[in-house]
């Protein structure tokens, strides 16, 4: 078989094995350049990173959307890092446009078993702004409070801001480098990328697309569902649960991503957001998948022992049931 034989006709199954390490990049850039879009799942983000590598050697012209995992265990106390759900999002509202060239989009086993955001909830979630356009600093301020951007002195990560004047600083999701938006009044004058470390600037933009920097939306409908939810779930709450006293009063609380079924109607897979696109599975798909599934079980009933007084802990964890997430 060579590689012009491998076109997928009629969305038909094909095993593949004994290929050569790096050899798979290249057949999945020629998937992708015959269908225009492919879905590969790597069984880790070791496997992920691997195939990012060789896709950007083997066939630069592909364009490569990553959608990592969390970086963090099945009912944590702690939130994915910041730089983690950028990207993810940063792909998700990618997803959203109609494709222009060829693409890739890579993931992993464990980011394909979690439910995400439904496809609604980035539609209207970008602000675009250009050089010489009116844009208010309210507004703007607006934007970033309530996708999820936290206000700090100065910007060093993703998912920050700095005020001084009239000039406004962000990292934006998604993004390799910060912005420095420079206003004159309510008309953007310039946008700089710098380096956070020693911010000093080290380019010029003429516009560019604010994201969202978190999957957990905290506007007051959300806010209500939430609540709804949560009370419908695990009963009365007292005021040592932090969680829900921080939700309730618009504020995030580290690891509240974990509750994210109860901030939404209903959650989506990545399949939704890539319908008709061919998937490419890596090798002991299956394997990583179980491995996944018992972790995500053994992790719900530690949390289930701990809330149910078979264990100590001062701050109350309700989890949320697995098939649910």
């Amino acid at each position: 078989m060579t590689l012009n034989d491998i076109k997928l006709i009629n969305r038909q199954a094909l095993d593949m094995g004994g290929v050569p390490g790096g050899y798979d990049a290249i057949i999945i850039a020629k998937l992708a350049q015959a269908h225009g879009q492919i879905l590969f799942v790597a069984r880790d983000d070791v496997h992920l990173d691997r195939i990012a590598q060789a896709l950007n050697f083997f066939a630069p012209q592909v364009r490569r959307l990553e959608f990592p995992a969390w970086d963090c265990l099945p009912y944590d106390r702690a939130s994915p890092h910041s730089e983690i759900l950028g990207r993810r999002i940063d792909t998700l509202t990618r997803l959203l446009q109609p494709a222009d060239e060829c693409r890739v989009v890579l993931s992993t086993v464990s980011a394909l078993l979690q439910r995400i955001p439904p496809r609604s909830a980035f539609e209207n979630a970008t602000l675009s702004v250009r050089v010489g356009e009116t844009v208010r600093q309210s507004t703007l301020i607006d934007f970033l409070i309530t996708n999820g951007y936290g206000r700090s002195d100065t910007v060093m990560e993703p998912g920050e801001f700095a005020i001084r004047g009239g000039i406004v600083d962000i990292f934006p999701s998604g993004a390799d480098q910060a912005v420095r938006l420079d206003f004159f009044g309510d008309d953007l004058d310039a946008i700089r990328t710098f380096d956070c470390m020693d911010q000093r600037s080290t380019g010029k933009l003429d516009h560019m697309a604010l994201k969202p920097v978190n999957e957990v939306p905290l506007d007051e409908h959300a806010q209500e569902r939430f609540r709804t939810a949560y009370r419908k779930a695990f009963g009365a709450v007292g005021d040592e649960d932090m969680l829900y006293q921080a939700v309730t009063s618009g504020q995030r609380y580290i690891g509240m991503e974990h509750w994210l079924p109860l901030f939404y109607k209903k959650l989506e897979t990545l399949f939704d957001y890539l319908p008709k696109t061919p998937v490419v599975l890596d090798y002991q798909w299956q394997q990583a998948m179980d491995a996944r599934l018992d972790l995500i079980a053994e992790y719900y009933a530690a949390r289930l022992n701990i809330s149910s007084g078979t264990a100590s802990e001062s701050v109350p964890y309700l989890p949320v049931k697995p098939d649910t997430f």
